[in-house]
């Protein structure tokens, strides 16, 4: 029976839909290339072959978008009727979890599934992805430290492992080794858009934005080509380092043109989207009709049941574009959803229901009703989805509700807390001269 390139069995593969198996793994790896083809590849020669249907689950079944799940759904079903191995059972166990919404449940299956067959880097990223969209910093770094002392450096993939590695490193705040072992990885394998987004998030915590803008620039033409799934992501980053240096038209330059300019309907590229353009009005930047374009963009995706980490920036588009009947829309599935005795349901109730509200307060110029709805739920939304940059927007629109409310003592509480994160950003000392101004 043909193996894959770790030495895993594939039923019902022949040695060409291998090949196409591994180069769709490697792909997914590097974000580049398009491995959905290279699996209908193999599906075409090995229609029966388990894990070419499952890799394509998990590929739909991990964009948060509601018609790619339905795909992957059915992709689900074909495979059940199929003979696995009991590594391939455990694939499917965990897709099944995850398109049924059981975020944590398929986390925890793919642990087991990742000590058992630690080198199976397709589990370890999915496994990795999940944890991501579900804000657990512990098994970012976790999940792949179990794994990383079973891999031999030899080994194919070994670099985007260290990759993984790096970031989870990055999010439980361990800076310093989180960019060496990046770096190390880049120096591996220069492809590795993963890991190259490992070391820019560190610059960004740390408040290091000319470092992380020479550290981008350096390095595009590795992560800017056509066919890189995080162009758009990598350049949001780098729009980010120009926000914090007060260089608002240079971030919006990068907005018109990487991040927007093909008007990208994926919804990871549109949570960026939406979180750019509301950064950018926080600082008093006026986007003109750019929400237009993003609201309708959103219009796809925006169910208020599927991934409440995608609806909360869908809100944010429509609540720039006016369109306040989507708003409510999105709120009251939101609700019902929330209603429903679910992990998913948790998520919404406890930070998705919260967010959207505390947003909507603070845009329709309620910012003592943003406070109210934002403290409490930004503690708890490290556990519904995203990275600690992406949810700074949290904090950063809870600093500037209460100065727009006159709250001095809240104002400049918040930024001395962010002051002490990143003692040298600029907009951090922006944002407590402006709350010392206050009485």
């Amino acid at each position: 029976m043909p193996i894959d390139r770790q030495g895993h069995r594939l039923s019902g593969a022949d040695a060409e839909a291998a090949r196409h198996i591994d180069a769709a793994v490697a792909q997914f790896g590097i974000y580049r290339g398009d491995p959905i083809a290279e699996l209908d590849r193999a599906l075409a020669v090995a229609p029966r072959c388990s894990m070419a249907l499952l890799a394509k689950g998990w590929l739909l079944g991990l964009a948060t978008e509601p018609a790619a799940t339905r795909e992957a759904r059915a992709l689900l079903d074909l495979a059940r009727a199929l003979p696995l191995d009991e590594r391939e059972s455990a694939h499917r166990a965990a897709l099944a979890l995850l398109l049924d919404g059981r975020w944590d449940d398929a986390a925890l299956a793919l642990d087991y599934a990742n000590m058992r067959w630690p080198r199976d880097i397709l589990a370890l990223q999915v496994g990795h992805l999940i944890d991501f969209y579900r804000a657990n910093a512990r098994n970012l770094r976790d999940r792949i430290a179990r794994a990383l002392a079973r891999w031999s450096p030899e080994e194919p993939g070994y670099p985007l492992v260290l990759g993984m590695y790096a970031f989870g490193l990055e999010e439980t705040g361990d800076y310093a080794r989180a960019e060496d072992v990046g770096r190390e990885a880049i120096d591996r394998e220069p492809l590795d858009c993963w890991a190259h987004h490992a070391v820019a998030h560190v610059m960004e915590m740390q408040g290091r934005a000319q470092d992380g803008i020479g550290w981008m620039v350096a390095r595009e033409p590795y992560w800017s080509g056509d066919d890189n799934f995080f162009k758009v992501h990598n350049h949001w980053h780098r729009a980010l380092y120009h926000l914090d240096l007060g260089q608002h038209d240079q971030a919006l330059a990068l907005y018109d043109g990487a991040v927007r300019r093909a008007s990208s309907a994926v919804a990871l590229d549109l949570v960026d989207a939406s979180a750019m353009l509301w950064r950018l009005e926080l600082l008093g930047v006026g986007v003109g009709e750019r929400w237009g374009e993003v609201a309708h963009a959103w219009d796809a995706h925006a169910d208020g049941s599927s991934y409440p980490f995608n609806d909360w920036h869908a809100v944010m588009a429509y609540l720039g574009a006016g369109r306040d009947a989507d708003v409510q829309r999105v709120e009251q599935s939101m609700v019902r959803a929330a209603g429903e005795s679910t992990p998913l349901a948790d998520w919404i109730r406890t930070a998705g229901l919260p967010l959207v509200r505390g947003f909507v307060a603070f845009r329709r110029g309620d910012p003592r009703g943003a406070l109210e709805h934002l403290h409490p739920a930004r503690f708890v939304a490290n556990r519904f989805g995203g990275s600690h940059a992406q949810r700074d927007v949290i904090d950063w629109t809870l600093a500037e509700a209460a100065l727009r409310a006159g709250r001095g003592d809240m104002a400049r509480a918040f930024a001395h807390e962010r002051r002490a994160l990143k003692p040298h950003s600029p907009l951090s000392r922006g944002l407590l001269a402006r709350a010392q101004q206050l009485d």
